[in-house]
């Protein structure tokens, strides 16, 4: 093969969220002289830069909230027309079927509808939309992908039983639990070694619920005192959850790190990860959290394959503020001494290499390379 195979990913940004980055962790892992990433989006992300740099192509045209429907599949169909892609692989759950469909009609011959939530937030006239967008993809897909039982039944209703379940791959080894790691960087931040830390990684916008969490982490504080909050992600709701903890008088407790890069560090200072989302598809953090041996206390609304069988999920309902709290608790005063496990992630399907190579043969069996 004299140049490789380009797939074309349409997402609305490369940001690091679930999706996001489980596309790159697959980008950093193909063999790049075979397969290239192209990008369609429609806003900047942080990933653009290493994008470039890997040798993948990032398109833009306007959302469809900014071109309005009519002029946004226009635009789609513009771009399919006049760029020539054998496979276009769509991330944007219901919104994809719009993408597909122009695709379709494009003549792209491989079109992926690739599922990775089980609900989609908006207002009444928004949800309908993508309720007719959605209903697109039955008719514009050829291939159908999942990261979860739970997110197929979604996304494709009766067709989800011809989805492949695509596992969100880490990079396990950097995962792994340091006790150096731990005590230099609970040092760094400014804490003591008997201080507990909570953590949570997530945009901020209403799906991951925290909200629930700054009202249930205000309750333990009122019975201890040494226990911190660190919320990683940014998002359209970060400034009304801040002033949330502003009102409360907690701020000196939470602390709002933003969009990092060393996730796989600051895994090693939590004591426990908390996550009460309202849906999720499958929550590629909390693989990673158990990776590094966290214990996980979850919402009952996340599917149950996330659970790795390490006795580190705990799942409960989110509408008992000391229910988490008495959680809480009991599991930040458990002595179980803290390891990772490599065998059981890689046993589970989720090491990136495994999943990057078997991602990597398909695309070339789709694209009529092998």
């Amino acid at each position: 093969m004299d140049r490789p195979l380009r797939v074309l990913h349409a997402v609305v940004n490369m940001n690091r969220g679930g999706a996001e980055t489980m596309i790159m962790n697959l980008y950093r892992n193909i063999d790049r002289t075979k397969i290239q990433f192209d990008f369609l989006t429609s806003k900047a992300g942080v990933f653009d830069e290493e994008i470039r740099q890997m040798g993948g192509r990032i398109h833009r045209i306007p959302y469809v909230t900014e071109a309005g429907p009519v002029r946004y599949f226009f635009l789609l169909k513009t771009f399919f027309n006049e760029n020539d892609y054998t496979i276009v692989h769509a991330h944007m759950d219901k919104m994809s079927g719009q993408v597909l469909a122009a695709a379709k009609q494009a003549g792209v011959p491989v079109r992926i509808a690739h599922s990775h939530n089980t609900s989609s937030e908006g207002s009444v006239p928004v949800k309908l939309y993508k309720q007719f967008t959605g209903s697109l993809i039955g008719p514009s897909a050829t291939h159908l992908f999942a990261c979860s039982e739970e997110a197929g039944k979604w996304l494709f209703g009766k067709k989800h039983a011809e989805a492949a379940l695509m596992k969100n791959g880490i990079e396990a080894q950097k995962f792994f639990y340091s006790d150096i790691v731990r005590n230099r960087l609970r040092e760094q931040l400014g804490f003591e070694k008997e201080d507990i830390i909570l953590g949570h990684i997530g945009r901020f916008q209403k799906q991951k619920n925290h909200s629930f969490l700054i009202e249930t982490f205000e309750r333990l504080l009122q019975q201890h005192k040494k226990v911190y909050l660190l919320l990683i992600g940014d998002g359209e709701y970060k400034d009304r959850i801040y002033e949330q903890v502003r009102i409360k008088g907690i701020a000196q407790h939470v602390h709002f790190l933003g969009v990092r890069e060393d996730i796989h560090e600051l895994l090693q200072v939590i004591d426990l990860f908390v996550f009460p989302s309202l849906h999720e598809g499958l929550p590629l953090t909390l693989i990673e959290a158990q990776s590094a041996g966290v214990p996980c206390l979850v919402s009952d609304q996340i599917t149950k394959e996330v659970d790795l069988k390490l006795n580190l999920v705990t799942f409960l309902p989110i509408h008992d503020h000391e229910l988490w709290v008495r959680k809480i608790k009991r599991l930040t005063g458990s002595t179980a001494e803290r390891r990772s496990e490599p065998e059981a992630i890689r046993a589970h399907g989720y090491d990136i290499h495994t999943t990057a190579d078997g991602t990597q043969k398909n695309y070339l069996l789709l694209g009529g390379v092998e």
